[in-house]
């Protein structure tokens, strides 16, 4: 097995560990990591599709730091939702 066959392997793992969480999940916060592990799975998959031909394309490369910056901002957005969400359920004056 090669470092790409092995990657293209792990990436669809993931993606599939991480959608499988998010269905079963009740947690709020659980359902944000999963989201997180399945679009980390997705990455993955790019990077091992980027390096398959004889030069490594530099477009998919951009699109994979591109993809992390935004899931991380997307994640700190989620997790700010669902806090206040847990806050707003505590305290129903709010």
């Amino acid at each position: 097995m090669t470092a790409i066959q092995l990657y293209l392997c792990l990436g669809v793992s993931l993606w599939g560990l991480g959608s499988l969480g998010l269905f079963l999940a009740n947690n709020f916060i659980r359902r944000i990591i999963n989201i997180n592990i399945a679009g980390n799975g997705v990455f993955m998959v790019m990077v091992a599709l980027a390096s398959r031909e004889e030069t490594i394309d530099p477009v998919l490369q951009a699109l994979v730091v591109t993809g992390l910056v935004v899931a991380v901002c997307a994640t700190a957005f989620a997790l700010r939702l669902s806090v206040g969400h847990a806050q707003s359920k505590q305290d129903p004056e709010r």
